[in-house]
């Protein structure tokens, strides 16, 4: 009896017939989506914000750009009615006036079984509690820039607990890995601006949601907190005399662990009285409340985006003591900071709208940052004030960014504008109103317009003379026919900007579409 488990998988082998391999590997070629894609932009100097941004860095500032774009993706939910799922994507695209002249989009593999999932390569990841369509994007985990190669292991779906009665529900993701843009920043700083080699990459995220449909309960709250790290590579810093400190970030099991958990300390600073965490660490916190009606719903949402613990808890210890005392916790005293930066949304929607079927509007403010005074205590001053978080910039790192564009929200104005090869956010402090809306007149016609009243500041240490005003908009309309021109897609869109920030650009895109699926008719479809 003590032998059985060893020869069960002997047994299983045995038993399993080619014909079961033939019909899974049958399976695995079947319900295979592609996309033929072809697009052109034209402006009348850089192209408008809202025709180059959240478009997963797929996207060109050139007067004129565009890409020629295949891909093959076999999504897991083709398996959904499986205990397990296969899934893999292969997306290329051909550019001219880009910053590559290939593009690897998307290529990844993944697997999931039961409720969890793990994916290897680079793939698109949509923004978690936000519209994707007219959002003005997450201020983390947005949708602007390159995807990252990473592993990921996520809960992609809510999961309902055996706890709380069906009314408590989890989601969530960790990932590590490491970007893919070192030839690009070498191109644009020209090695006379910082950059940084090898740069690893981590983000996690966890989202709690209350509520129950199976009850009819039309009220739900959803509350996500996602974090991301970027750590180890080898950093190269220009000097005032010309010359060039290199910083070696650790890539040990340790430095993957401060990444996680955040801890440790930079190089730079290994030994000193001032020590800060490692890597550059930063985040948000997110709530969103929900209700779905039989004929409407509506969403308001709130994001509050944090560079470090100051503004992460908005509270820091200040009760340091005096003389030798100095750096030692003499007193339980702390500073409590304001809750000002923050971005918040709201969303309706109509289930049967034809001319308008959503309307979103948003407040974004940054202009905070923990407070315009940096001061860490010393023997001479025991206060200590944690301010000047210089949002989407880092002393070391080359910021939240990634192929030039920003991780993030793209109000944050991209390194890809600097005209001076730095790689770093001229513009994050600002306020901004941003509208959006949407419709679906007809089955083969679709709307979106956007439009964006920004006012701008600049950085804490680089401020702009005086604010800058900006208007960005966007109206696109795409067609895509239901009759035997089925599959086939045109969009065209026009795009505005006025101001300072980014310039005064007006520009026109034009794309070309044809989608389907392997193995099956458009009827079948």
């Amino acid at each position: 009896m003590r032998r059985l488990p060893l020869l069960l998988p002997w047994v299983c082998l045995l038993m399993w017939r080619p014909a079961q391999a033939d019909q899974g590997l049958k399976r695995l070629t079947t319900d295979v989506e592609y996309l033929l894609e072809a697009q052109a932009t034209a402006s009348s100097d850089r192209t408008p914000l809202w025709l180059n941004a959240n478009k997963f860095g797929l996207s060109s500032l050139d007067r004129t750009n565009g890409y020629g774009r295949a891909s093959l993706v076999r999504p897991l939910r083709a398996d959904t009615l499986r205990r397990w799922g296969v899934g893999y994507g292969v997306d290329v695209a051909v550019p001219f006036h880009f910053s590559s002249n290939v593009v690897v989009q998307q290529a990844f593999v993944e697997g999931r079984w039961w409720h969890a999932a793990l994916t290897v390569g680079s793939k698109e990841w949509l923004m978690e509690l936000y519209n994707n369509e007219l959002s003005s994007g997450a201020q983390t985990l947005g949708i602007n820039a390159r995807p990252v190669p990473q592993v990921r292991l996520s809960l992609p779906q809510y999961w309902t607990l055996p706890v709380g009665n069906d009314w408590i529900h989890v989601k969530g993701h960790v990932a590590f890995g490491r970007m893919s843009d070192d030839n690009w920043q070498h191109d644009f700083t020209q090695y006379r601006t910082d950059y940084t080699d090898r740069l690893l990459y981590h983000s996690k995220a966890g989202y709690l949601k209350i509520g129950n449909e199976e009850r009819f309960f039309p009220w739900s709250l959803e509350l996500g907190l996602e974090m991301a790290t970027q750590f180890g590579g080898t950093a190269h810093l220009m000097q005032p005399d010309g010359t060039v400190a290199t910083v070696q970030g650790g890539t040990g099991w340790k430095d993957y662990w401060h990444a996680f958990l955040p801890g440790g300390n930079d190089a730079v600073e290994t030994g000193t009285a001032y020590e800060n965490i490692e890597g550059n660490q930063l985040g948000s916190w997110m709530l969103r409340l929900n209700y779905e009606g039989d004929l409407w719903d509506v969403h308001l949402y709130g994001e509050h985006f944090f560079e470090d613990h100051s503004s992460m808890f908005m509270l820091d210890y200040d009760g340091y003591g005096q003389g030798d005392a100095w750096n030692a916790r003499a007193k339980r005293r702390y500073f409590m900071y304001d809750l000002k930066d923050m971005m918040l949304g709201a969303e309706l929607n109509w289930k049967y709208g034809t001319w308008l079927r959503s309307l979103l509007l948003e407040y974004i403010y940054t202009k905070y940052q923990s407070g315009p005074v940096y001061h860490d205590h010393g023997p001479g001053m025991s206060d200590h004030l944690g301010g000047v978080d210089d949002y989407y910039n880092h002393g070391i790192y080359p910021g939240w960014q990634h192929w030039g564009q920003v991780m993030g929200n793209p109000l944050y104005r991209s390194p890809l504008y600097n005209g001076d090869n730095s790689i770093m956010s001229k513009n994050n402090r600002f306020w901004a109103f941003h509208l959006g809306a949407s419709g679906q007149p007809t089955e083969a016609l679709h709307y979106r317009l956007l439009a964006t009243f920004q006012q701008s500041f600049g950085t804490y240490l680089q401020p702009y003379r005086k604010p800058y005003s900006n208007a960005y908009g966007l109206a696109e309309v795409t067609y895509a026919p239901q009759n035997k021109w089925r599959g086939w897609s045109v969009r065209g869109a026009l795009g505005l900007d006025f101001g300072k920030t980014v310039g005064c650009n007006q520009g026109f895109q034009l794309t070309i579409a044809r989608r389907g699926i392997f193995n099956k008719t458009w009827r079948e479809e």
